[in-house]
């Protein structure tokens, strides 16, 4: 069964939405985040994927009290990330109730740091963040691509003990017009071992259904709640 995930977004405390990654196209579902993770928690997920855009832009964590504020106040297992830069934004995230943490630029950017944390922290607390645009990894929020090839830049850190990592198709995000299947289903047959997270263009069930078929074992999706593309009851069955 495919582990659903659902997304919240941060920025300036409350719950948003970007397309593409690009803050000029910000849609603020809720000023409350707290009530949107009870939303989910009420609801039998088990899963929160938390995103610090402000921390993202900042490089460094400034959404830390959300993050508190949802760990203490449902039994929801949390991932976070966004701007998680140093030792300390670590330490606070994980103060703060944080189950795990994802780490994207800075794997491309400080693969030192990254794989210092992966030894400290252990592989099942630390989620590879991998964002691809025509297949080269891409950091920043989006906004540089590198001359990263994706299945190389995988194994690397697969060899270094990562074995969770969360996938975003950059040109899906936010479009709400399905998610990128075959990426999905190539990185598998390259890595079989992975806990391959998909992320990115999920606008209804049909889309997890063929995720699942696929072979996928996790998806992580926000839009398509947030815009009634997606019931939280359709997602009982997958909550069994």
């Amino acid at each position: 069964m495919i582990e659903i995930i659902p997304a919240i977004d941060i920025i300036e405390g409350k719950c948003v939405r970007l397309t593409q990654g690009d803050y000029a196209q910000k849609t603020v579902y809720n000023e409350n985040p707290v009530e949107v993770a009870k939303m989910f928690a009420d609801a039998g997920i088990r899963r929160l994927h938390l995103v610090d855009l402000d921390g993202a832009k900042a490089q460094h964590i400034v959404n830390y009290k959300v993050l508190e504020n949802i760990t203490s106040r449902t039994d929801l297992i949390v991932d976070f990330g966004g701007g998680l830069k140093s030792d300390d934004d670590l330490r606070i995230a994980f103060e703060c109730g944080a189950s795990m943490i994802t780490g994207g630029s800075i794997a491309v950017k400080n693969p030192e740091i990254f794989t210092a944390w992966i030894e400290k922290y252990g592989p099942e607390k630390i989620i590879l963040g991998a964002d691809v645009k025509d297949q080269k990894i891409a950091v920043g929020g989006w906004t540089e691509t590198t001359d990263i090839e994706l299945i190389p830049f995988l194994n690397h850190y697969f060899e270094k003990g990562i074995s969770k990592v969360i996938c975003t198709d950059i040109s899906k995000d936010g479009m709400l017009e399905g998610p990128a299947i075959e990426l999905y289903k190539h990185i598998l047959r390259n890595l079989p071992e992975a806990y391959l997270i998909a992320s990115g263009g999920v606008s209804n069930i049909q889309d997890i259904e063929q995720l699942q078929e696929a072979g996928i074992p996790a998806v992580i999706f926000g839009k398509a709640i947030y815009e009634g593309k997606i019931k939280l009851k359709e997602l009982e069955r997958f909550l069994l």
